[in-house]
């Protein structure tokens, strides 16, 4: 039985709260409470920007224990899962559902530039490791390689691999992978500014980064398009727009922490060699901020 996903609507890349050096644990518990009553639809830890780069594999762990504890079932949990060490990628896809995750979040290999063979035995190898959904992440900017969609489309015929998250922010290849493996893979944008024409084009909803800060804007974006109501969506996506533009001035997610301690949620630290924000970014964070109604 393949185990396919129906992950629908606004799931946020959620950020992972420091302080004194440490893990926050009640700032990320109470971000995780706070996400789903405003009406996110999903929760997605320890990815990019999650800061999973600089998290020891005990801390990762941790933090996906504690956003699955503290969802409760209420929302689905998809943890990041992904290594450019396969054997990694493995252990931490065992973990998280051991830990009792809805599924795993897995990005192609960085740095070491495999082959679309290569992508394929990477993927193939967790698929048969575990027994939960693996949502492949594709994401070129950072990770320099691009899963084609053949490569997508031999891997869609494995029991566990259920959609993608695609960061390539590219309309057409929603459409390119509509058409290879059909409207059961589950597509999910990795990319907030163009999430608009990635719905048009056949999208089922976005992991975004956006979502922290503006979480009941996103969800309400993804509700409208879900019934049909363009205009609304439109009116919405106008106002989060700035947001969606503005959080990738610098590197994610320096911006989306700095947008975060200003509503309060948590303090603006980050580990190197990521750092805080310039004052530019600064004024024009808070401006989106102030033109999607957030703050003052």
């Amino acid at each position: 039985m393949a185990a396919k996903t129906k992950f629908r609507g606004s799931f946020t890349a959620l950020v992972t709260p420091f302080k004194n050096g440490a893990l926050d644990e009640a700032a990320f518990r109470s971000l995780v409470n706070w996400q789903i009553s405003e009406g996110t639809n999903g929760l997605v830890p320890v990815g990019t920007t999650g800061e999973s780069p600089t998290l020891s594999h005990d801390e990762h762990k941790k933090v996906v224990e504690w956003c699955i504890a503290e969802a409760k079932g209420r929302v689905p949990v998809v943890a990041g899962a992904g290594s450019n060490s396969t054997k990694e990628a493995v252990e931490l896809s065992q973990h998280a559902e051991k830990a009792g995750a809805d599924a795993v979040l897995v990005v192609t290999p960085y740095y070491n530039k495999p082959t679309q063979e290569g992508m394929y035995q990477h993927f193939k190898a967790i698929n048969d490791a575990i027994g939960i959904p693996i949502i492949i992440y594709n994401i070129p900017p950072r990770s320099v390689i691009d899963m084609s969609v053949d490569t997508m489309k031999r891997l869609w015929e494995l029991k566990n691999i259920a959609g993608v998250k695609d960061a390539t922010a590219s309309m057409v290849r929603v459409s390119q992978q509509r058409a290879a493996m059909g409207e059961d893979f589950n597509q999910l944008s990795g990319e907030d500014a163009t999430i608009l024409g990635y719905m048009a084009h056949g999208g089922h909803g976005c992991i975004s980064v956006t979502s922290n800060v503006a979480p009941r804007l996103c969800s309400e974006f993804q509700a409208a398009w879900a019934k049909g109501d363009h205009a609304t969506a439109l009116r919405l996506h106008d106002k989060l727009m700035p947001l969606h533009n503005n959080l990738f001035i610098e590197s994610n997610p320096a911006p989306i922490k700095y947008a975060m301690s200003l509503l309060g949620k948590l303090d603006e630290t980050l580990r190197l060699p990521m750092v805080p924000v310039s004052e530019p970014t600064r004024v024009a964070v808070r401006s989106a901020m102030v033109h999607a109604g957030l703050i003052n």
